[in-house]
This record gives structure tokens, C-alpha cells and sequence, in this order.
């Protein structure tokens, strides 16, 4: 008579870290879902206040580069597919390759630059500050280029219609995730969910 040995039916604990792993990365696309169609649209600039900046730096922060850009990604391609998940709730290609597009696709770039500074020095404010300093740099860049490119503006008009308003709000929101993104990556780590 044959003995069967009993398999054991408990994920490896690679398999666990992986799917909390997804399991955030989805939490912060979704969060950015529910968050960046709540804009306030400007009547001077095509360009929307949106608090899609400040979910990009909380992704970034709380889950690192890779995966925080990756909840971004997943973000854009929901309002690529018509999903109306972009400022005002609308979404689309059109929304995307439109006038204020290069700041959406922007975000990307400015998340590997926060990405860059926040994996290295996760506990040097300074330099976590400076490297959200520095992505939104690259992002108020590509997006003015794009801006003024579609819209048939000159930089400078650009820079006035699509940034120099929201530097004090871009500033509010990187201090806050100073406050709270922290926290909140130690409450994770501490729970191993990151």
C-alpha cells in the first residue's frame, strides 16, 4: 500500500510578497482613478488643477519606482481605453494626445526622476524633497513643450497658462507627502506588506 505524502498548500513566501506587491499597486491605481478626475478647471489655462501630482508622489514614495510608476501606467492606459479617469472625469485618446496630454504622459518621467532619489534616501527628506523637485521640473517641461506644440502657443505662454500657477500647489503637495508618505511606507513595511 502506497503512502501519499501531503502536499503543502501554503503559498511560498515569494508568492505572498508578489501578490501584496500587486495588491498595492492596484490600491494606488485605483486611488489615482477616484482622485485625479477631481479637478478644478482654470479659466485662464487649459490645463486643470488636479491632485493627480500628489497621487504620483504617494505612489512613488509608498511603493518605490518601479511599482509606483507602474500604478501610474495602469492609470493612463484605464483613460486611454475611454475610462473617464482624466481631470473632469473624461478619457480617451484624445484627452490623452490633447493640449494638456504631455502632462499626463509627463508623470511618467516625473515619477522615474522621484523614483530615482525617494529608493536611494527613503529617510533624507531633503533629497527625497529634491527629487520631486526635479521630476516635476521634467514633467512642467515635456508637458509645456507639449502644450505649446498642440496648442499653437509660445513657451512662454505656455509656461504661464500650464505652470506657473500651479507651483505653489505642486510645492503643497510634495510637503504633504513629505508628511505622510514616511508613515505610511513604515506602517507597510512593518505590516511586510512592502
Amino acid at each position: 500500500m502506497d503512502t501519499v505524502t501531503p502536499k503543502n498548500t501554503a503559498p511560498d513566501t515569494s508568492s505572498r510578497a508578489r501578490l501584496r506587491r500587486m495588491a498595492l499597486v492596484g490600491l494606488m491605481a485605483a486611488l489615482t482613478c477616484i482622485l485625479a478626475p477631481m479637478s478644478i478647471p482654470l479659466p485662464f489655462s487649459p490645463v486643470p488643477f488636479s491632485l493627480t501630482p500628489l497621487v504620483v508622489y504617494f505612489s512613488i514614495y509608498v511603493l518605490g519606482m518601479k511599482q509606483g510608476a507602474f500604478s501610474y501606467l495602469i492609470y493612463l492606459l484605464l483613460g486611454l481605453a475611454g475610462l473617464p479617469v482624466f481631470s473632469g472625469f473624461s478619457g480617451g485618446p484624445g484627452k490623452l494626445l490633447g493640449p494638456t496630454g504631455g502632462y499626463l504622459i509627463g508623470m511618467l518621467l516625473m515619477a522615474a526622476v522621484c523614483g530615482c532619489f525617494i529608493d536611494r534616501w527613503p529617510s533624507r527628506m531633503l533629497l527625497c524633497f529634491l527629487g520631486m523637485a526635479l521630476g516635476t521640473l521634467v514633467n512642467y517641461t515635456f508637458g509645456t513643450v507639449w502644450l505649446a506644440w498642440q496648442a499653437g502657443m509660445a513657451f512662454p505662454a505656455a509656461l504661464m497658462a500650464g505652470v506657473i500657477p500651479y507651483i505653489p500647489g505642486d510645492l503643497a503637495k510634495m510637503l504633504l507627502v513629505m508628511l505622510l508618505g514616511p508613515q505610511v511606507r513604515n506602517r507597510l513595511k512593518k505590516a511586510a506588506l512592502i
